[in-house]
């Protein structure tokens, strides 16, 4: 049997201390505890403990030390459980402790998927313009089961899905301002599928959403790219630049009407 021979306070943590033993060859560090730990098991000095009682408060200690990192990490935001058991596994804590406490964790309602699911959803909507596909994948990414998932994207109705989609599409077709309507929409789609959105939010985006774009606006991008291809293509001359002039023009999405339009105006220039 080993006695306890001194406990004292820890100088960085006041809510551990150390304990030192006698194990038959003089005093000497044994183990430090949370004082929880220490009231639990009354730990004083003179008290004899032997090899199972010196594990049952190590496993006790762990518990503690796994609670204690929780409630920390969890005063910061809402986590998913995935995201609490991975944080108490890079600390180094043993497997039956992480259980232990995410055990306890939702019997107090600290851990709560389904809460965590629907506010997730509520933050993602009023501060993103992420689609409900990706907000779906960040939630599965979160360890949330694909029921809890579906339950709280109720919330991201198909209007707001749609409504977010044409908003974004607008904001983005500005900065393709010089390419041709065709080449501006496909850039759009590709984008919003990017985001998340589905098939059906974007076609509504993309047909009813107010690029500002009309005849001259269009004149406008093939002027701009048909100077980008004319210094391209400027060493040909003839047939071979005029075919090359079409073949570039075409493929940035102008119709072949005004490419011939364009390049007859710059023929004439």
């Amino acid at each position: 049997m080993a006695i306890i021979t001194k406990i004292t306070t820890q100088k960085r943590d006041t809510g551990r201390y150390n304990i030192y033993m006698d194990f038959g060859k003089g005093e000497e560090f044994a183990f430090s505890a949370d004082e929880a730990v220490i009231i639990k098991f009354k730990l004083r000095k003179g008290m004899e403990l032997d090899e199972f009682a010196l594990a049952e408060v190590g496993y006790h200690d762990e518990i503690r030390k796994a609670y204690n990192n929780a409630i920390n990490y969890l005063s910061h935001k809402m986590r998913s459980e995935k995201e609490v058991r991975k944080h108490l596994k890079e600390k180094k804590l043993e497997e039956a402790a992480i259980n232990e406490v995410i055990h306890r964790l939702h019997e107090q309602g600290y851990l709560n998927d389904a809460e965590y699911a629907d506010a997730y959803v509520r933050t993602q909507i009023s501060t993103t313009d992420k689609g409900a596909y990706v907000v779906r994948m960040e939630l599965k990414e979160r360890g949330i089961a694909d029921p809890l998932i579906e339950e709280a994207l109720k919330r991201y109705t198909p209007e707001e899905q749609f409504e977010k989609a044409k908003t974004l599409a607008e904001k983005y077709a500005r900065k393709y301002s010089g390419e041709s309507e065709r080449i501006l929409k496909q850039k759009l789609d590709a984008m919003l599928r990017r985001k998340g959105y589905q098939t059906d939010a974007i076609q509504f985006a993309l047909d009813e959403g107010d690029f500002g774009r009309n005849e001259e606006d269009e004149l406008e991008a093939i002027r701009l790219q048909g100077e980008k291809a004319h210094r391209k293509h400027a060493k040909l001359t003839g047939y071979a630049y005029e075919r090359k002039m079409k073949e570039t023009l075409f493929r940035k999405g102008f119709p072949i009407e005004l490419i011939e339009r364009y390049l007859e105006a710059r023929g004439e220039e």
